[in-house]
């Protein structure tokens, strides 16, 4: 049977709320689905997924599969995997698209092999290849250090999984519809092999990265890990987030909750100042987003510089605590 020519969004949700990378993903279906002439749609496996669909046509879904059972109040991977995977084998779309959260990473590859697919996980990237067909599917590759766009000519669907905070957010309107599709699935036979037992909130001194409007982070120029207390003192002025690059993780300067970049966290925020870091493609992918890039490096070569709006080139123990002196000056504190 030939592809239909949907785009498919899966929609992650929890505690009766949209994960914010469904919507990223819808803004990003918009594109691709003008290109390629596909319809967007998104798919809500929920106990009662009604109050959540007006969101998701608000951000683009022209049809939603509302797969609707009380085994899907959390998530299981069974159920889920069941549900997503008879509806692609019933539905034949061309291209599903799973946020790269924990878990679409569970959900993706195991749909993958029910549907004897192919997945590109944690991309980076999409746009479609008009004249193929082909979802054209980027991720850094060869430990980040060359960035690979991959192709499925052969089978369908095409999978992708992509990181959060790579996309805008936009919705079209706060009043668009669409049509809602009941999807009969019968996941009354699958085993119960998991089962939540609680859960346990992050300890206090993590920080939420991806939630933040400014961010402050610090590389290996910092020197050494007494020095974080600088980009701390910046940040306390600017009323922002402490990030950190891998180099300073792996080195045991700071916990890795503060980690961006390919192997931490993926951020979006209005304010990235980077200090001291070189700017490693395994750590623009993780920010480059940014509405405003601020960059603080001794190096004038450094990469760091190609991505930066504004690029200060001197010694950041003596730029960063005037930066933080005026702006506490600016602000009262």
């Amino acid at each position: 049977m030939d592809a239909k020519k949907e785009i498919w969004v899966f929609a992650e949700q929890e505690n009766g709320k949209l994960h914010s990378v469904v919507l990223e993903l819808l803004t990003k279906g918009r594109d691709l689905a003008e290109k390629s002439g596909y319809t967007l749609c998104a798919v809500l496996p929920a106990a009662d997924g009604a109050p959540l669909q007006q969101e998701l046509f608000n951000h683009g879904a022209k049809k939603i599969y509302a797969l609707t059972d009380p085994k899907f109040t959390e998530y299981q991977n069974d159920y889920f995997s069941k549900a997503v995977s008879d509806l692609i084998l019933a539905e034949s779309p061309s291209i599903v698209l799973y946020g790269a959260t924990i878990i679409g990473r569970s959900l993706a590859p195991t749909v993958a092999v029910m549907v004897y697919g192919g997945l590109t996980a944690d991309c980076t990237e999409l746009d479609f290849d008009t004249e193929a067909e082909l979802l054209l599917q980027t991720r850094p590759a060869f430990g980040g250090n060359i960035m690979a766009t991959i192709i499925c000519p052969d089978h369908r669907p095409q999978m992708a999984t992509v990181r959060h905070n790579v996309f805008k957010k936009e919705p079209v309107s706060d009043s668009e519809s669409g049509e809602v599709v009941e999807a009969a699935v019968d996941i009354s036979d699958v085993p119960e092999r998991m089962k939540k037992l609680e859960t346990i909130e992050e300890m206090i001194e993590t920080v939420d990265l991806n939630a933040a409007d400014y961010i402050v982070s610090g590389g290996r120029g910092i020197g050494k890990p007494e020095n974080f207390e600088i980009i701390r003192g910046l940040a306390e002025a600017l009323d922002a987030a402490v990030g950190a690059s891998r180099a300073t993780v792996d080195a045991g300067w700071i916990s890795h909750h503060h980690q961006v970049g390919q192997t931490g966290k993926t951020v979006c925020p209005l304010v990235y100042v980077a200090c001291g870091i070189s700017g490693a493609i395994q750590h623009l992918a993780g920010m480059q987003t940014a509405d405003l890039v601020i960059a603080i490096n001794k190096d004038a070569d450094a990469p760091i510089f190609d991505v930066a709006d504004f690029g200060l080139v001197g010694d950041l123990h003596e730029i960063v605590p005037e930066f933080a002196k005026q702006l506490n000056a600016i602000r009262g504190k």
